[in-house]
């Protein structure tokens, strides 16, 4: 009997729409994280090296976590508590893994006189930055996971035209983007082989179909 009652209307309030409105700003936060490394690999000429790849691999899928929490948003007017866990139980395992990977290159230049790998910003390496972003991701993902039972089945309204749904959009459109310029770059810097160099100097796409000698 309880099917043939109708459905009560979901709620909405405030933390729902904030909820939402982080997801929106972390897979734009990351996503344009990674279009500054992309900016030091082709307007500064810096080559990123496998690690460097791996960390911008973390980035995207960590923003893809948050865009499936907006993509759900967008859909379906709400987003469940399983959406929730789904999304930033992503986010989560890639900003982990992220930071493993960034570490793992900052231990690589950590010995007195070396000066690193690529420019500096601040004083700090990118992969060094990458870290510190990783570890606050890490923070900032958990709280909002103990918040996800307060901010799940909360109406959003994002289905209809306004800048929920724009500012959604944005993210999306623009997070796939980013990773579509990201698979050509790195095709186009690994060309047709298994494996990058670790000190890569060129594109070796254009000299392996003898573009370039």
């Amino acid at each position: 009997m309880s099917s043939l009652l109708p459905e009560p209307s979901l709620e909405g309030g405030l933390l729902g729409r904030v909820q939402f409105w982080f997801a929106c700003a972390f897979a734009i936060g990351w996503t344009g994280v990674v279009c500054g490394g992309l900016f030091y690999q082709f307007g500064l000429g810096e080559y990123p090296c496998p690690l460097c790849i791996v960390q911008r691999m973390f980035m995207l899928l960590a923003a893809m976590g948050a865009a499936h929490i907006v993509r759900t948003a967008l859909t379906r007017g709400a987003v469940t508590g399983r959406d929730y866990m789904m999304g930033w139980g992503l986010s989560l395992v890639a900003v982990i893994a992220g930071s493993f990977a960034s570490w793992r290159q900052t231990m690589l230049h950590v010995l007195p006189g070396d000066k690193g790998y690529g420019s500096e910003v601040f004083g700090l390496h990118l992969y060094v930055w990458a870290w510190i972003l990783f570890q606050a991701s890490v923070v900032a993902v958990g709280i909002v996971l103990a918040f996800a039972h307060a901010t799940a089945d909360r109406s959003v309204p994002a289905q209809d035209p306004g800048a929920y749904r724009t500012v959604g959009l944005l993210a999306l459109w623009f997070l796939g983007l980013v990773i579509a310029v990201n698979l050509v770059a790195v095709f186009l810097e690994e060309g047709f082989h298994w494996f990058l160099p670790d000190d890569p100097t060129r594109y070796q796409f254009f000299y392996d179909v003898g573009i370039l000698d």
